[in-house]
């Protein structure tokens, strides 16, 4: 299976590499980028050096770059991929979009929120959260890869609201991230003076994975479900910890909601369970494909208190990709991807 991925010098690019280097079924054709063409792969990234000794290619070619590929990931900010996309629908070739370009429904709310006019509104793409749509991503073409907030907080309430255990207003999400998150370009926001000993919150009110979250939060609670989402950075290389509050519907038990738990995600592979009073840490799932939810009630409040972790740029980009292709392609979902995290 031949994959290419345009856009390999990002943080998530790179993580795609890493990833399908130790794929068995998976073998690099081309990787590209407009600013490094020319280059080795390895000097740009060492920790690649004697695995992966590829250039940089540029995606002028997209029709070369699709008759040697299988699949294509896409690994670059929004507003390209849909170019890309609309350039080869009918190649054959099975496309990821790590960006957000193909993740929603209406491509009105990606027009508002993202403030580019979409040139590909009628994509029939399929949202990637595997453990959730796994049947549709089988037999897509494109398939939308999920954020990295979205991915955290999604999986984080959506047993309660399938299971219709909690209240579909007043849902609050607060999130950190570590600051790959934010991509490999300069920014001040990014600097180490800027990050160490450090700790704020961005987006306040604003930011485009709130749409994204309300998007299935709504599908699942079959109603209109409105957040409050707030994102803040980490001064930590990786990772995302999400907590999810909600209102609890008169008389729900705990047993109610650990059973909601055990039902969705009781045969999960990727997915680990911690309970109630579990509480993850960004740390255990470092460097792999993992989520770990816990969830504590507080019967003072009537809330249920959902926390999740994930490393942002495997589950939250890379690692949930090569999911979506296992999947596309029939392989074991598991494939490339069983490795247990780094720790410490």
């Amino acid at each position: 299976m031949k994959a290419s991925v345009i856009g390999a010098t990002g943080f998530a690019g790179a993580e795609l590499l890493r990833l399908l280097d130790g794929h068995p079924q998976a073998e690099l054709a081309y990787i590209t980028s407009e600013s490094s063409t020319g280059e080795d792969i390895a000097k740009m990234y060492p920790h690649l050096r004697g695995r992966i000794d590829k250039k940089l290619v540029s995606m002028n070619d997209l029709q070369k770059i699709a008759e040697g590929s299988d699949v294509i990931f896409i690994a670059l900010p929004h507003g390209h991929a849909m170019k890309i996309g609309k350039q080869l629908r009918g190649s054959g070739v099975k496309i990821i979009d790590l960006g957000g370009d193909y993740r929603f429904k209406d491509a009105k709310v990606f027009e508002k929120w993202y403030k580019v006019e979409h040139v590909d509104p009628k994509a029939n793409a399929v949202y990637g959260l595997t453990e959730l749509y796994r049947k549709d991503v089988a037999g897509a073409e494109l398939v939308a890869n999920p954020g990295c907030y979205t991915t955290c907080s999604i999986l984080a309430l959506v047993p309660l609201l399938k299971h219709r255990l909690i209240e579909t207003k007043g849902i609050v999400v607060d999130a950190k991230s570590g600051t790959t998150g934010a991509g490999r370009g300069l920014k001040l926001g990014s600097l180490y003076c800027s990050v160490n000993e450090n700790f704020h919150a961005y987006g306040v009110a604003t930011h485009r994975h709130t749409p994204e979250i309300e998007q299935i939060y709504s599908e699942f609670a079959g109603e209109d479900v409105v957040i409050q989402f707030t994102p803040h950075l980490l001064p930590a290389d990786r990772g995302i910890l999400a907590t999810c509050y909600a209102m609890l519907k008169p008389g729900v038990t705990d047993d109610a909601v650990a059973q909601a738990f055990e039902d969705m995600y009781g045969g999960e592979f990727f997915i680990r369970l911690l309970g109630k009073g579990g509480c993850p840490e960004i740390k255990n799932v470092r460097a792999s494909n993992y989520v770990d939810i816990g969830w504590q009630t507080d019967a003072r409040t009537g809330r249920v208190i959902v926390m999740s972790a994930l490393d942002n740029l495997v589950k939250g980009a890379a690692g949930q990709a090569v999911q979506n292709m296992n999947v596309m392609f029939g392989l074991d979902e598991t494939t490339g991807l069983c490795q247990l995290p780094v720790y410490p």
